[in-house]
């Protein structure tokens, strides 16, 4: 069952050879977690959303308001098993028509939705081992830090680190600073200070990514910024963790040869599990 422009259908009878998203990748996506009945972080993912498609110059109807938006989630979440949590996908794309320029900038929404097994956010101490990824590279331009359907740095990056046996990849923008991970954005702890890339460098305008930097800014003797990180940066540090809206928070164990503690990574997770149970 998906959300196929406000109802509920079991196919959405797109026809594949006229979709501007299949053909030209001319789409946004939202990636959400549902919880208890709600929608985290639902007033930034809304505001992400709204700008996302204000840049690509796509025209947002009047009654998509924050209000609508979760309607239509919860809409196909209620028709889903009982279950701890959801993984919701909110995909808008333009109408059919035209090549590169579209023959108007009217959209299309689906939604869909999976069960999550654990509600709250939680990882183990397994081994996390990645590497560079340095086939190809993240641009630093507005268009690299929004969730676009065009994602194939991260594709090809994902299969590069199946074939060599790594949990997953750090991408690179044209500057060969470190932007972020194949499934997520990336902090560093060195000593006492966190470092995130900022947005500028071309990384993703995570959701996720916000909340640890306000959390993490709570923390006191904890110095946070945002700046570039060289790969050279990565051997210095004493934590290196990911984070994303599914997961929350995904500690790195091994770069290369170095291997890392999740001290700081596990206290941000209790924090940020407490902030979203109480919230």
């Amino acid at each position: 069952m998906i959300n196929f422009n406000g109802t509920l259908v079991t196919e959405s009878d797109i026809a594949i050879h006229e979709n501007r998203a299949f053909l030209y990748g001319d789409s946004i996506f939202e990636t959400l977690k549902v919880l208890d009945g709600r929608v985290l972080f639902l007033e930034d993912h809304y505001f992400r959303l709204m700008a996302s498609l204000r840049i690509v110059r796509m025209e947002i109807p009047m009654n998509f308001t924050m209000e609508y938006m979760e309607e239509q989630v919860m809409l196909l979440v209620d028709t889903l098993p009982a279950a701890p949590s959801y993984r919701v996908r909110m995909s808008v794309f333009r109408k059919p028509g035209g090549y590169y320029l579209p023959v108007n900038n009217n959209v299309e929404f689906i939604v869909t939705a999976s069960v999550l097994t654990e509600p709250l956010y939680s990882f183990t101490d397994a081994a996390y081992e990645v590497d560079l990824f340095r086939d190809f590279y993240v641009t630093k331009q507005l268009l690299s830090t929004l969730k676009s359907t065009n994602r194939m740095v991260q594709i090809t990056g994902s299969i590069y680190a199946h074939e060599n046996g790594l949990e997953n990849c750090l991408i690179l923008n044209d500057d060969k600073n470190v932007v972020e991970a194949l499934q997520g954005n990336l902090f560093m702890l060195t000593g006492n200070k966190l470092v995130t890339p900022p947005i500028a460098d071309g990384c993703l305008n995570g959701i996720m990514r916000k909340q640890i930097l306000e959390l993490a800014k709570k923390i006191e003797g904890l110095e946070v910024t945002e700046s570039s990180i060289s790969p050279f940066d990565l051997q210095k540090a004493d934590e290196l963790f990911i984070t994303n809206i599914i997961k929350g928070i995904q500690p790195i164990t091994k770069y290369r040869k170095k291997e890392f503690v999740n001290i700081l990574a596990s206290d941000l997770l209790k924090k940020l599990n407490a902030k979203i149970r109480f919230s």
